[in-house]
């Protein structure tokens, strides 16, 4: 049975209130979320810390936050078993409210697999 390995929930949290409080201050929600031509209102954060992750049978599973779940990402089959990788999380919003999240695999400095879930 596969590992899903998970981020900091509160981590998380911590990175949807930064973006919210940027929006708010910015007083993009109080006009209609009309920004400007250099903002658009999107961005993508990243999640606090990368977690350490192992290649196992071929793949990395996680439990992504935001309702997404339980998700296994394929790995190179030139990358054996067993490898320590490391997995990042970035989650992306508009003015602040969480649209998906785009997780990055790393192994030894390189990335190896970007995946966007939801609207990223």
């Amino acid at each position: 049975m596969a590992t899903f390995h998970e981020f900091d929930a509160k981590a998380i949290d911590a990175t949807l209130e930064a973006a919210r409080a940027h929006y708010a201050e910015l007083g993009l929600l109080e006009k209609g979320g009309k920004g400007t031509l250099t903002d658009d209102g999107h961005v993508s954060m990243l999640a606090a810390a990368c977690i350490s992750v192992t290649v196992d049978n071929g793949k990395i599973c996680l439990n992504l936050p935001l309702g997404i779940g339980k998700v296994c990402l394929p790995i190179p089959p030139f990358i054996p078993n067993g490898t320590a990788a490391e997995a990042c999380l970035s989650i992306c919003t508009t003015l602040g409210f969480p649209t998906g999240v785009k997780v990055t695999v790393s192994v030894a400095g390189k990335v190896i697999v970007t995946k966007s879930f939801g609207g990223c």
